[in-house]
This record gives C-alpha cells, sequence and structure tokens, in this order.
C-alpha cells in the first residue's frame, strides 16, 4: 500500500508493523500509558500522549504506575519507564508482547546513562525518542530508516537533527486510521490486570535475551528483534541505538 501525502512530492510508503494491533470493541479507544518517568521526562511523556491522542481512533491516558526501574509489565496498557540502565548501546527501546496479530503489553524504556550526557541531554533528543518509541506500542514502524535522507517531520522518522522530527506527521495518523479500521470482538487495551514477569517475559535489559535480530537498518542506528514465545505469542522490541 502505497500513500500520496496531499501536497507533498514524495509517495510513503506503509509504516503498520505486520498488522499487529491492540483488540478494541470500538473507536476511538483508549491506550493506557503507565507513567514511572522522573520529573525530567513528565513533559515529554504528556506531550507524546497529547500527540498521538489527536489520532482520530486513538486517544492516550496518562496515569500513575509503580512498575520500578525494570518496567514490570501489565496487561492492557504500555509502562513507561527511564533509568540509567547501562552502557550497553541502546538509547531507547519499545517492546510490545503479541497474541496472535493482538497486542496485549507494552513498555517503553529510556536509557538515562546516555541522556544524561550531552550529545543527548537535550529536549529535542528526549522527544523525539519518547514520541517514537511509545508509537511503536500502537502497532507503528519507521516511516523511513535511513539515518542521513532529509526529515520527514515525524518522531517516526529516525535522523541527525531530532529537532525537525518532534511530533507525528499526518502519515501517522493515516496508518493508524488503517491500523485500526476494522473492529475486534474482544478488548484487552485499558484492562491494567497487573502482569509480573514470567517465564514467558524477556529481560529487555539483557540483549542477549531480546531474542533474534529479524531487521537493522543500513546505517545499524535501528534494529528489531523478535522472540517468540510459541503458541503464536510473540514479544517485539524495536531499538534506537546510540551514534
Amino acid at each position: 500500500m502505497v500513500l500520496l501525502m496531499a501536497g507533498a512530492s514524495v509517495a510513503y510508503a506503509s509504516h503498520s508493523w505486520g498488522g499487529y494491533h491492540w483488540p478494541r470493541t470500538a473507536n476511538p479507544f483508549t491506550v493506557k500509558l503507565g507513567d514511572n518517568v522522573t520529573s525530567q521526562w513528565d513533559s515529554n511523556l504528556n506531550v507524546a500522549a497529547s500527540d498521538w491522542t489527536l489520532s482520530s481512533v486513538l486517544n492516550t491516558n496518562v496515569i500513575a504506575s509503580n512498575a520500578g526501574k525494570n518496567c514490570r509489565t501489565t496487561l492492557g496498557r504500555v509502562e513507561v519507564c527511564n533509568s540509567k540502565y547501562g552502557n550497553n548501546g541502546w538509547l531507547g527501546i519499545a517492546s510490545i508482547w503479541v497474541s496472535g496479530n493482538h497486542i496485549t503489553k507494552g513498555t517503553v524504556k529510556l536509557n538515562d546513562t546516555y541522556f544524561s550526557k550531552p550529545a543527548y541531554n537535550t529536549p529535542q533528543w528526549r522527544q523525539l525518542v519518547m514520541c517514537q518509541e511509545i508509537g511503536h506500542t500502537f502497532g507503528l514502524d519507521h516511516q523511513d530508516e535511513n539515518f542521513t535522507n532529509l526529515n520527514l517531520g515525524t518522531c517516526m522518522d529516525y535522523t541527525n537533527n531530532p529537532g525537525a522530527n518532534q511530533h507525528p506527521n499526518a502519515h501517522d495518523f493515516e496508518q493508524l486510521e488503517y491500523i485500526y479500521a476494522h473492529l475486534d470482538s474482544q478488548t484487552v487495551a485499558g484492562q491494567n490486570v497487573s502482569s509480573k514477569n514470567s517465564a514467558s517475559d524477556t529481560d529487555e535489559n539483557n540483549l542477549s535475551d531480546w531474542g533474534r535480530e529479524v531487521r537493522k537498518s543500513k546505517d545499524g542506528k535501528t534494529s528489531l528483534f523478535e522472540k517468540d514465545l510459541g503458541k503464536g505469542n510473540k514479544i517485539f522490541t524495536f531499538v534506537i541505538w546510540t551514534q
């Protein structure tokens, strides 16, 4: 599927990720974002939540949470966390747990080990990564993974110039409408059922536990990992690597 943005000179390919979506019985539905971030990140989380709520098919609601440093998962919502996760090479990660093609829970983790350094300790880098990782938890992929291409004016585009890519753009909202065009017979978003890590979960701080790397951008700045849990259950982890 190729969409042509009105007034634009380029054609944008679909950036739906594999058709994965939150099951729900009506639109718009609400994705709850568990706030486990420190005060330095609160404004970035609130801006991203407001931005994505401009979608016609989904809303977001930032709620207090207690997922802890390791971002313990919660069925039916996305936990958003920050901490000094170490010099492991990743700036931010977003993970979604899927059953069939349905997203059941998600996490966003922001690595303060790097965000405390001058190269990334800017409002622009914080907003880009927060916005992009939350977007992944809705079933969106990147619009563009070429680090040196012109900016597309969306946080779903990785870039050397984060100031130009702070928020979703019209194509992101079109893609969400495409992803959530059909309704399901069940819902999981918003259930808020505590789901402590079990043998079927993964240690998001341990790169070797992310499963196999199924994709890496040509410039090596982004990756996607897949962990197969069996019986149609998987975990996908989107990674932004440091430069």
